[in-house]
């Protein structure tokens, strides 16, 4: 990608502890990008780099305003994944940076990951491993296990891991109910769920699961009050963002058996402390952070971000932004290497 007029563009990765980025590295080398990498944004190696930046990717990094208004020469923030909380979104429009993610890479992951946990919970996975492994074969479960055929999944966030989740829970057995108030009744009905109102999706469901990105609305959206009006027999899944959920208040809820369990895979802290009570709680499943994962996604993820980076480098709009730019930034007519 570097040209004639002596311009070589340069992406800054900051990927931290999450897996190396050879794939990267060879494909923008390919290229004919510069790498730097860094290992954090805000120490005064990381923010000489992103002062240096035509591009940066990250994948939980915070990228907040102050550093996004030193970063003069930076065209493009990518998220190596999908959300995009840490990122000061309004703040690089003001730049006019562009803002991209890369939404579908784990979509058949993360759904797969959700129901495993919803039917972990249903089935008392966790108490019969514990009951074998004690020499308890008296053949009857306990607490007691309810059919899965017939039961209601509620589903918070109908997108596109919203409606493969569905999609999965209906071949299971499950009668799908949805909720999603960016996305009309007729889409939610076209996709197999029957559209609902919050409360009554609260009400309704069996097992509850969170398919929403976090926002100031989301924020703690599944709070004591919501909690409140779940059935006492049901369960809470969240593979979305640790805090769409008031975990203290989630934690109080199952103690006091107003609702039966959980299961969950992102934490508003990760990692979480050694006696977070969270992960001491028997009703309470947590896995950490994986639900995107498979060999397969690992290597989409990079791919596509590595793809998305180029091509706003090239002076093309970006394939999946969460931002609109009206005026991009140019290639600059001259940079040294």
């Amino acid at each position: 990608m570097g040209s004639g007029n002596g311009w070589q563009p340069t992406v800054v990765i900051c990927y931290h502890k999450f897996g190396d980025a050879s794939l990267e590295l060879g494909m923008l080398a390919e290229a004919g990008v510069r790498v730097v990498q860094v290992t954090a944004l805000d120490t005064p190696e990381g923010i000489a780099a992103t002062r240096e930046a035509d591009a940066l990717m990250v994948t939980v990094q915070r990228v907040p305003a102050d550093l996004l208004a030193g970063m003069e020469r930076c065209r493009i923030v990518c998220r190596v994944g999908t959300g995009l909380d840490a990122i000061d979104i309004p703040a690089a429009t003001a730049h006019g940076v562009w803002v991209t993610n890369v939404p579908d890479y784990a979509i058949d992951e993360v759904s797969t990951h959700a129901l495993a946990l919803a039917l972990a919970q249903i089935r008392n996975l966790r108490g019969h491993l514990a009951a074998a492994r004690g020499g308890d074969w008296s053949y009857q479960p306990h607490p007691p296990v309810r059919r899965l055929t017939g039961q209601t999944l509620g589903v918070l966030g109908f997108g596109r891991i919203g409606k493969a989740m569905g999609r999965k829970a209906r071949g299971v057995g499950f009668r799908v109910v949805a909720h999603d108030p960016y996305l009309a009744d007729e889409e939610i009905a076209n996709h197999g769920a029957e559209p609902v109102g919050f409360e009554r999706l609260l009400g309704e469901s069996d097992v509850l699961s969170l398919h929403v990105p976090l926002t100031p609305e989301t924020r703690h959206v599944v709070d004591a009050a919501a909690l409140a009006l779940m059935r006492p027999t049901a369960y809470l899944v969240n593979t979305a963002r640790g805090e769409v959920v008031d975990v203290d208040a989630l934690l109080a809820a199952v103690r006091a058996g107003r609702i039966a369990g959980a299961a969950v895979d992102v934490l508003p802290t990760e990692p979480p402390r050694e006696d977070d009570p969270l992960l001491a709680e028997p009703r309470i499943l947590v896995t950490p952070h994986v639900a995107w994962a498979s060999e397969e996604s690992a290597v989409d993820v990079r791919r596509q971000g590595v793809a998305e980076v180029l091509r706003v480098l090239r002076g093309e709009p970006p394939r999946a932004p969460a931002n609109e730019v009206s005026v991009p930034r140019p290639a600059p007519a001259r940079r040294g290497a």
